[in-house]
């Protein structure tokens, strides 16, 4: 039987490419998505899209409101979304579009549905090169998270590992794309506008490292946006 590993899938092209690239090491699959009350929800259909386009062994939607706090642009819907920002004005300081914890509260969640699946991996899309300053996408928070996996946990104190794997962590978004489109990314599936329409908007950060992407990597992007 096939290993099993529990994939953080968002909907974006990042979470998808890692899924993607579990499956190819050989893994068997559980992809793990949360409806937060984000107001990009839209990017839950292209979750489930996704996880249904690889055939994944299950999926769980995890309903979960962050949206009662507030705290960010992307759940507090008084709060504007950044938009037309450089990439480089996008990695200086924290962003307003940084969500409290939430890649504490989603491995955790990946943390206890892994050690019941007897998983031996917990992978997610992380990526601290080309990415918006969230202090939850750096090494060294992913390997504080490693020693709560091993230390939290009945099957980590046992000496049976449940591994946090961040394959892109040192990848450009146009490595990234190159390294999807080796593994047959359905990219025309994958979402990652933070504005929560039905059309990507094209301008907010999401969308001008993703739109950068592919136009480095070459490929043309099979997304419409509402700018151009």
């Amino acid at each position: 039987m096939n290993q099993r590993a529990v994939v953080l899938l968002s909907g974006g092209l990042d979470s998808a490419t890692v899924l993607y690239y579990a499956q190819s090491l050989g893994y068997a699959c559980y992809a793990l998505s949360f409806d937060y009350h984000q107001r990009h929800r839209r990017e839950l259909r292209s979750a489930q899209a996704v996880a249904q386009s690889a055939a994944v062994h299950g999926h769980e939607v995890i309903p979960l409101d962050l949206g009662r706090w507030g705290g960010s642009a992307l759940t507090q819907r008084d709060m504007e979304v950044p938009g037309h920002r450089l990439p480089a004005e996008m990695a200086q300081g924290i962003p307003v579009t940084y969500v409290p914890a939430r890649n504490t509260i989603f491995l955790s969640v990946a943390l206890a549905w892994a050690e019941v699946l007897g998983a031996d991996r917990v992978y997610l899309g992380a990526n601290a090169l080309d990415y918006s300053g969230y202090p939850d996408c750096r090494e060294d928070y992913l390997a504080a998270m490693q020693t709560v996996y091993t230390l939290g946990t009945k099957r980590g104190r046992e000496g049976q590992l449940i591994t946090l794997t961040a394959p892109l962590l040192h990848l450009h978004k146009k490595e990234i794309i190159q390294l999807g489109q080796e593994l047959g990314v359905p990219w025309e599936l994958t979402w990652s506008c933070y504005r929560g329409e039905e059309l990507a908007c094209g301008v907010c950060d999401s969308c001008i490292l993703r739109r950068e992407g592919f136009r480095q990597a070459g490929i043309p992007d099979p997304l419409p946006y509402a700018v151009t």
